[in-house]
């Protein structure tokens, strides 16, 4: 049987993949860990999680030290399940692993030659070179993570002009259809594996959830308690996170299991990591079968699993509810203390005209959907410059959060915040210019429902404040 050293890993990292439950003998491990260690090209297709890539890793990280570097470019929402992979491996190793929520740690860094993994979006790897922070011909190995999760896979293009031939190139991929065009400019003589085999026909029926990345444990969590099955198996892919699911869920039960390999007959099964289309097919022949779907995630699940039946967590109305109260409950403290009499005179003629019900209705439409309405403009009213900030509503944002973090933890007035542009991947607030470079600084780094962001200011031209605001791309650096 081979053993990890014999495919060229070092024994710290050896250990590693044995304690997160892999086997030299895993086709994958063989197929993948040679190849990444010895430093040549592969594009792996395997399910959109990223403990799929723990092989790859293991021998990208085996390359490592001595002055020698690696980037990974992940999806802006799956940076953290990325890090934690990455130092998993790497915590026995004197290896130094970056995740890049910002620029000031990691541009720091990177200048004084203190790390040796920078994990980062694709915009986030373009500032740094930008700014010239990092440099892309220093690089030995270059790990493309799901990039048919990116929100534009060209902008990858002025990273890969200074990307020397010689420069490992891994794909991990989901859907290499989608993402061809790219495999062919940058990858096109790798070695292409697909370790987990071909998909087959659509497995099913199964019980989908959608849960964020971050959120995965706890709406395993959520999900148990709705279920309530009386006996429960809980697959993973590897091991990497059964110690958070075991201080979530307790799985020290005689009804309860959690697995790696096999699933046991239950009555439910909940696959924590998304399987493999042949994984499901014998997760099914165990139990009934509930997938964890988190975002960006959909099209592979539809291609697997067919019929699907998506179940709601009851954690979300009981957020909605609590957040339906705390609204109510602002309304009924302002009638309490009072109200101007400006409020009146502007709404007296609204009331003559229509019902004061379908008035409030329509304000609080308003409220809540827009969180600050600009004032009229007049001729001296202040320019104004948009922060970009990296989260948007496939992120579940409103402007009520962005307003929140804005006024409670960054300290900006309110009377400051102009119009809020909600994306499907980022933000864009408009803020004095005066104030817009200091509250971008402030807001790098914040944490937005339980998401770290990266904010900037947009290197658009600054302009008058005005109501209509506009569609604006955040400018690219």
């Amino acid at each position: 049987m081979p053993s990890f050293e014999s495919l060229h890993l070092p024994a710290p990292i050896a250990a590693a993949l044995e304690r997160l439950g892999w086997s030299a003998n895993d086709p994958a491990a063989r197929e993948i860990i040679p190849t990444a260690a010895r430093g040549h090209s592969l594009v792996a297709v395997t399910p959109p999680v990223p403990v799929y890539a723990t092989p790859a890793v293991a021998g990208v990280l085996s390359q490592l030290g001595d002055g020698k570097r690696a980037l990974l470019l992940s999806p802006p929402a799956q940076l953290d399940e990325w890090g934690a992979l990455v130092h998993r491996l790497a915590q026995d190793t004197r290896l130094r692993v970056q995740v890049a929520h910002g620029t000031a740690r990691v541009m720091r860094q990177l200048r004084a030659e203190a790390v040796d993994v920078v994990i980062a979006s694709p915009e986030m790897a373009l500032t740094l070179v930008t700014r010239s922070a990092l440099r892309m011909e220093s690089l030995v190995s270059l790990l493309l993570a799901g990039p048919e999760g990116w929100p534009d896979q060209d902008s990858i293009t002025p990273l890969m002009q200074d990307l020397p031939k010689e420069t490992q190139r891994i794909i991990y991929t989901a859907d290499p259809e989608q993402v061809g065009v790219l495999i062919e400019r940058y990858a096109r003589k790798a070695l292409t594996i697909s370790p987990n085999g071909p998909a087959g026909v659509p497995a099913g029926p199964v019980r989908t959830v959608s849960v964020p990345w971050t959120r995965r444990t706890q709406g395993l969590a959520d999900l148990v308690e709705l279920l309530d099955p009386t006996s429960l198996v809980i697959w993973t892919a590897d091991r990497s996170h059964h110690g958070a699911i075991a201080q979530a869920i307790p799985v020290n039960q005689p009804e309860v299991h959690l697995v790696t390999g096999d699933a046991p007959p239950a009555t439910s099964i909940i696959a924590f990591d998304l399987p493999t289309g042949e994984r499901l097919r014998q997760l099914l022949g165990a139990g009934e079968v509930v997938l964890l779907v988190p975002p960006g995630t959909e099209s592979y699940v539809a291609r697997i699993a067919t019929p699907r039946r998506p179940l709601q967590l009851p954690g979300l109305f009981d957020a909605i509810r609590t957040a339906e109260g705390a609204q109510r409950a602002t309304i009924v403290k302002a009638l309490e203390t009072g109200y101007s009499n400006r409020s009146l005179l502007t709404l007296a003629p609204l009331f003559e005209r229509h019902d004061p019900a379908a008035v409030a209705a329509a304000l609080f439409d308003l409220w809540t959907s827009s969180a600050h309405v600009t004032p009229p403009v007049s001729p001296a009213a202040p320019a104004t410059s948009k922060i970009y900030v990296g989260i948007g509503k496939k992120d579940g944002v409103t402007p009520n959060d962005l307003v929140a973090v804005l006024t409670k933890e960054v300290r900006v007035e309110g009377s400051k915040i102009g119009r809020i542009e909600l994306r499907d991947s980022y933000s864009l607030i408009e803020i004095p210019t005066e104030d817009a470079e200091k509250v971008a600084v402030a807001l790098n780094g914040a944490t937005v429902r339980r998401k770290r962001v990266t904010a900037r200011v947009d290197r658009g031209p600054s302009r008058p404040a005005r109501r209509d605001g506009g569609s604006g791309r955040p400018a690219r650096r």
